[in-house]
Parts: C-alpha cells; sequence; structure tokens
C-alpha cells in the first residue's frame, strides 16, 4: 500500500473524532480516520452512551410491566424477563447507529484506517507522520476488551493536520483493579449475561446511578458507596436530594461519606469493606462496579513522547482553536478540559474545523447541560443555586412542581420538578435544573434560550402547549416573577 497524504488525519472515531471528519470532508478536505475498533462510534456508540440508553429503556418497561400497569387499569400476570433477547435488542441500536457512520464516511469519501495510531514527528515537507499499527484480524468484534493477540501490520500516513480524538477510558481507585468479571468498568456492567445478586457500585455520579438503577430494575440488589455526602456531588442540592429519595424508595442502598476497600476477591464473589467515619461494614457482592470518573486515554498515540503539554490534570492544553503546543496538531472532547460528554466532544469538533476552514465558529461553554438517565431523570444546565451563592451573584428563583402538571398527572410521572435561576437585574436566565421522567428532552429548550441569552420573561411569554410536560417550564418562569397561575 503505498504512502498517503490527507489534509487531515484524525486519531479515534468516537462522537468528537467521526464528527470532525464527516465536518471536514463537507468542507472540502481529504480525511483520514484512524480507530482501533472495527466499528466506529467509539466508547459512545459501542460501549457507553448508546447500549446504556436502550437497557435502561427496556429495563424501565420492565419495571413498568411488574409494578405500574396496574395503576392505569391493565391487569396482567408478572413479566418474564429475557436477558438475551433485551441484550440482543441492544446490540442491534448499536450495529444501526456504527452503521450508519460508515455509510457517513463512504458518502464523504473518508478514508478510515483499523488499527492503534502513533504521532512520528514530521517529514521533509513538514507534514506530521502518523505510524498505524493495523488491525488486520476480521473476526475482532467491538464488544471485546482489547485488540490483543490480532495480527497486525505497519503503515504510515501524513496529514498537513492531526485531531487527537481518543475519548477516555474508566478511572481505577487506588489498590483496586478490574479484573472484567467481578470487578468490572461500566463497559463490562452493559453486557453482564446474568442479573447480579448483588451488585455494589463504587461511585454517585451520572455513570454509577444509571447502571445502579438499570440492574435494580432487573432484579438486583444494589449498593452504592460514595465518599462524598451526597450523590451528584457539584450539582445544584435540591436535584440531588429529590433523587436521592426517589432511588432510595426504588430500594437503592446507599452508603454516603463511605470509603471502599477490598477485602478478598474470587472469580465468583468480591467482599468489600466498606468504613464511614469508625463504622466498618463487609459486603457480599458478585460483581463490584467501579465508577468513579474517567481519565484522558492516550495510550498507544505518542503524545507523551511529541513535546505536546498537559495541565495538572493530565488534560491536553490548547488554544482557542483546539490547537495544541505542537502546531498543527489538535484535540477535542474528553482529552480536554471540561465535562466529559459526547455532545461537548462533537461540538467542539465542528468548532475544530471549521476554525481551521477560516470561519468564525464556537461553543457557550456556559450551555452544555448535563443529563443522569435515572427514573426520574435528572438534567441541568449553568450555574446551581450553591454557585451563585459562592459566587456572590444576586439571583432569584422559580420553581414549579411536577404534581400539578396535568400531562404529567395523566402520564402517573409526578415526581420532580423545575427549576429556573435568573439573575436579579437582568432577567437573564443563568441556570435550569430539571427532574422528571423526561428531563432529558426539556432541558432543550432552556439550553436554547441561554445560549441566545434571552430572559425569563421570554420563557414566560411564550405560548407552550397544552397538554404537555413543557408548560412546567413556563410556569417556572412565571414563579420567577410570582405571577405563575397553576399553583
Amino acid at each position: 500500500m503505498p504512502e498517503q497524504k490527507f489534509d487531515l488525519i484524525v486519531i479515534g472515531a468516537g462522537p468528537g473524532g467521526y464528527t470532525a471528519a464527516i465536518r471536514a470532508a463537507q468542507l472540502g478536505m481529504s480525511v483520514a480516520v484512524v480507530e482501533k475498533r472495527f466499528t466506529l462510534g467509539g466508547v459512545c456508540l459501542n460501549e457507553g452512551c448508546i447500549p446504556s440508553k436502550a437497557l435502561i429503556e427496556s429495563s424501565k418497561l420492565f419495571a413498568q410491566a411488574s409494578d405500574k400497569l396496574e395503576l392505569h387499569g391493565i391487569s396482567i400476570s408478572p413479566p418474564v424477563l429475557n436477558l438475551d433477547k433485551m441484550m440482543q435488542r441492544k446490540k442491534g441500536v448499536v450495529k444501526k447507529l456504527t452503521d450508519g457512520i460508515e455509510y457517513l464516511f463512504k458518502k464523504y469519501s473518508i478514508i478510515r484506517f483499523c488499527g492503534t495510531a502513533s504521532l512520528s514527528g514530521q517529514n521533509i515537507e513538514n507534514l506530521h507522520r502518523v505510524v498505524i499499527l493495523l488491525n488486520d484480524s476480521k473476526s475482532f468484534e467491538s464488544e471485546q476488551p482489547s485488540t490483543s493477540n490480532i495480527p497486525t501490520s505497519i503503515f504510515t500516513i501524513y496529514g498537513t493536520k492531526i485531531l487527537l480524538a481518543t475519548g477516555s477510558e474508566p478511572a481505577e481507585p487506588p489498590g483496586i483493579f478490574f479484573d472484567g468479571n467481578v470487578v468490572v468498568s461500566a463497559r463490562e456492567a452493559l453486557l453482564f449475561n446474568k442479573i447480579p445478586k448483588h451488585l455494589v457500585v463504587l461511585g454517585g455520579s451520572y455513570i454509577g446511578l444509571e447502571i445502579a438503577s438499570l440492574w435494580k430494575r432487573l432484579g438486583s440488589q444494589v449498593t452504592v458507596v460514595e465518599m462524598q455526602p451526597q450523590i451528584l456531588s457539584g450539582m445544584d442540592r435540591q436535584v440531588s436530594e429529590v433523587l436521592y429519595r426517589a432511588l432510595r424508595k426504588q430500594g437503592i442502598h446507599f452508603r454516603l461519606n463511605s470509603r471502599l476497600n477490598m477485602s478478598d476477591l474470587s472469580d465468583k464473589r468480591a467482599i468489600v469493606r466498606v468504613t464511614c467515619n469508625a463504622d466498618i461494614e463487609e459486603i457480599d457482592c458478585d460483581r463490584l462496579l467501579l465508577a468513579i470518573g474517567r481519565r484522558p486515554f492516550f495510550q498507544e498515540t505518542g503524545i507523551n513522547d511529541s513535546g505536546i503539554l498537559l495541565d495538572v490534570n493530565g488534560r491536553v492544553i490548547i488554544d482557542s482553536d483546539y490547537q495544541t503546543s505542537l502546531s498543527g496538531v489538535y484535540a477535542v472532547g474528553d482529552l480536554i478540559p471540561g465535562p466529559m460528554l459526547a455532545h461537548k466532544a462533537s461540538d467542539e469538533a465542528v468548532t475544530c474545523i471549521e476554525r481551521m476552514a477560516g470561519r468564525a465558529s464556537a461553543v457557550n461553554y456556559n450551555c452544555i447541560p448535563g443529563i443522569i438517565y435515572t427514573y426520574p431523570e435528572a438534567a441541568y444546565l449553568g450555574k446551581s443555586e450553591e454557585q451563585l451563592r459562592e459566587s456572590l451573584v444576586s439571583y432569584k428563583v422559580g420553581r414549579y412542581n411536577f404534581s400539578a402538571n396535568g400531562r404529567a398527572l395523566c402520564m402517573g410521572e409526578t415526581q420532580g420538578f423545575v427549576k429556573i435561576l435568573a439573575d436579579q437585574e437582568t432577567d437573564r436566565v443563568l441556570g435550569v435544573h430539571i427532574v422528571c421522567s423526561h428531563a432529558s428532552d426539556l432541558i432543550a429548550e432552556a439550553a436554547v434560550v441561554m445560549n441566545l441569552g434571552t430572559t425569563v420573561r421570554d420563557i414566560s411569554s411564550t405560548v407552550h402547549p397544552h397538554p404537555t410536560l413543557s408548560e412546567a417550564l413556563k410556569e417556572a418562569a412565571l414563579d420567577v416573577h410570582k405571577e405563575t397561575i397553576n399553583i
């Protein structure tokens, strides 16, 4: 295979990488993408966002059939779980989306290399050299944990510009290590072939709570261990408290202000020691999920030897164009500062590419929503009340509970609320926090409002259709000015 030159080489095909590749091709660049998986989409599509949400939706239906349909006057025999079929459906959803990206790559003539890429300096034409360890085996499946033992060959390509979009990997706490069987990451926790008898989750944040909820609904005993005094540390406290109460009511056990140490581990179970102040509790479990966070993934990229500078947190330092300290090399997504979210990575990718093409483009980092796909869901945007108080910002609050919302009552989904925080003087929206069954969808309206820099009055004066959950946003906006109608 002859050496090839490209305007842009993208390393990584997750939400940041594949979005960047498509946008660059749309703008007329010749593009190559290097991805170690045989399927595109990165962690998000293959083992994170998409498979987890597919299973979460299935588990919600199972839970509704088990204990909620009776409330609607529907009596059925106790439902029987077919976990294999549920997992096959999940795989089908993943395949449809990853095949879709494959189609788009062909549509835009993007050259894809399957293997691991490493930066290897520049040639005499000042093109960046990328050495690829190609995966030659077609038997590799995206759900396998690594590419070990796959026959490989080496190939070199050159690019005018390089975009690093290799994402992140799960972090391990000191003294506890993944074994892929009993001690698992979120990836393995979405591949269980049987319901865990007792799942212990270390970490009370997004990933930990979502997976805890999923397996609890399917029949597991679940214990969440969190070292902070509240779950979702850093989120608006009212949201955290409402979600905590809801999850406890569903039967999830919590150990807050607690630390976990491994006491004993075999190929079938783990005994963990949970310490809270002077109290020590030993828990026997068959699965231990480590969900304490993620760290940038640099393995085999050559970043450490390239001269690219990192900050104190191990993230790549970039300028306003997403260019690293190495000229012509850029980075987006989980490699750089900010929340590790797929939608952040994809928006950064578009902005980065458009700036390469000389266009004025920017990401509004004050308007990146965060969502927890538990039941009920929680979504937030902008500042929390605690952050505003700490910053000494004068603000006003409007709140509306879904227990007074007509559509929520019809659905039997009355848990939660909408809270809007606005600047005392300008009336501009500073933060929106939602807890309800469809918070992930409702938060988009708030994102538009905040991105445009409009006011609470703009929300309250907008006609919202009735009966819908979206009316709660209007009512919360009215409540900012103490003008709400329906409470």
